[in-house]
């Protein structure tokens, strides 16, 4: 149990034993700015659950990111993809099977040349030669953890010394000024944003002070692992010029956000740093690296598939699939994908051919699985309610009046300690099927993270805790 404390957890606090969320809902954002420009005039919807979380244990998270779920700063959504007109999908990359591709090798050895320069790479080998045996096996193979990281400082053998000084640390989430110039240079001149749109509260908020709770785990053989946001840092000749925010996660490097300098454009900054974070994962243990959503309608995501083997997270099963040719092509047809559904549906369709095999019948065209129109809102209150959504794999109103929420842990600023959903008064006479109460509020959330895990978050009612 809690321990009764009304304190504001932080991100070191290993000792919070739960995840705190508070719910928003179920709502529509009316600007997509993935196809604001492309979609001029058109009707856009990008629906989602939200939720507010005041500490996130790593391996909590973990189960979100699982399911769906992504974060920005503090806030929590995840997206309907049936109800969307970009929909997002979760993707993630197995690290130990990664081979760079020809030009993500080239990337990393230009830039390499570059910060150790023609001087630095003649001295060193004249005063550190390699083997015929070294060469040829440098030639043929391509080892990602130990190239990326071979022109940084500390890992030269000195003297002489490089013409840069490469320098790459992982740093805690918090707020500095050199920080904040990077990310309003970026901001400004790469994604050209106007200034106004530009500040250290937006910052603030959107990549530093995460939620999540940071901790070190320690892996078979005493190995450290560390779990929660950081910011990987990288700089060049004392100068930060890039920086990527990620979730280290049990299982995973998550990549948050990565940002640069305009003035290292030319070196390919963003292919360098997925593949330190695909480095990362593979060298720390992580093994798996998402790299956010992907929205195949959007031609600045399909950088995504060029790093494999790739994995899709089925919205409806949420099991994982082979983001391969085959399943692309799917993509190509239709904005809505779910491959367990395109499975059933030929599964469906060979059975119905095998079936009408020489019988002269005329063949009747198999309906889809899913109709567009299946349980889409129809406006009004009823539009912002989950359970009147069409959200795949969330449970039906149906599956969840059987679920017991009695015991669900909640927190408010009218009770000192952590109490039971079911002692709430109102507990016994509201209903989860009536939109804007507070019960079902709370079977909203319930559904959206999964009922197998109310045992580990706290709905937390808080209003300080959220300011």
């Amino acid at each position: 149990m809690a321990d009764g404390s009304t304190s504001t957890p932080t991100p070191d606090d290993a000792a919070v034993p739960y995840s705190h969320i508070f719910p928003i809902g179920y709502s529509n954002s009316s600007d997509c700015g993935y196809c604001r420009g492309a979609r001029s005039g058109q009707s856009r919807k990008r629906f989602s659950y939200y939720a507010v979380a005041t500490s996130l244990t790593p391996s909590f998270y973990q189960k979100l990111v699982d399911r769906c779920w992504r974060r920005s700063g503090t806030l929590l959504y995840r997206p309907n993809q049936k109800n969307s007109c970009c929909p997002h999908y979760t993707l993630r990359l197995d690290a130990t099977d990664f081979r760079p591709t020809k030009d993500q090798r080239q990337a990393v050895n230009r830039f390499n040349k570059f910060v150790l320069g023609e001087a630095y790479s003649k001295e060193a080998a004249r005063a550190r030669p390699r083997s015929r045996e070294e060469t040829r096996r440098r030639d043929n193979e391509f080892d990602l953890v130990a190239r990326i990281s071979e022109a940084e400082f500390a890992s030269l053998e000195t003297p002489p010394l490089p013409e840069h000084n490469l320098v790459v640390t992982l740093e805690e989430d918090t707020f500095t000024e050199e920080k904040y110039e990077v990310f309003e240079n970026y901001q400004r001149l790469v994604h050209e944003e106007p200034p106004d749109k530009i500040s250290r509260n937006g910052f603030k908020r959107f990549l530093c002070s995460s939620p999540i709770i940071r901790e070190t785990a320690i892996e078979d053989g005493g190995k450290e692992k560390k779990l929660g946001s950081f910011h990987q840092c990288y700089r060049l000749d004392g100068k930060l010029v890039a920086m990527g925010v990620l979730d280290l996660l049990p299982h995973c490097v998550s990549a948050v956000y990565f940002m640069y300098h305009e003035s290292i454009r030319q070196h390919n900054p963003g292919k360098l740093g997925a593949l330190r974070e695909i480095a990362l994962a593979l060298d720390a243990g992580y093994r798996w690296w998402y790299s956010g959503f992907y929205i195949h309608s959007c031609p600045k995501m399909r950088y995504k598939v060029d790093y494999s083997p790739q994995y899709v997270l089925d919205p409806e099963t949420l099991e994982w699939d082979v983001l391969d040719k085959d399943a692309l092509a799917i993509f190509d047809k239709q904005p809505y994908v779910s491959l367990s559904a395109e499975r059933r549906q030929k599964a469906l369709e060979k059975e119905k051919e095998e079936g009408e095999q020489g019988d002269g019948s005329e063949k009747e065209e198999v309906p889809a699985l899913v109709s567009d129109g299946d349980s889409m809102p129809h406006g009004g209150d009823e539009e912002a309610f989950l359970f009147h959504s069409n959200m795949p794999g969330v449970p039906s109103l149906e599956e969840m009046k059987k679920v017991n929420m009695d015991n669900l842990l909640l927190r408010s600023d009218y009770a000192e300690d952590c109490f039971l959903a079911s002692q709430l008064v109102v507990w016994d006479t509201e209903s989860i099927g009536e939109y804007g109460n507070l019960k079902s509020r709370i079977a909203e959330l319930v559904a959206a993270i999964g009922p197998d895990l109310v045992s580990e978050y706290c709905v937390d009612f808080r209003r300080r805790n959220r300011t």
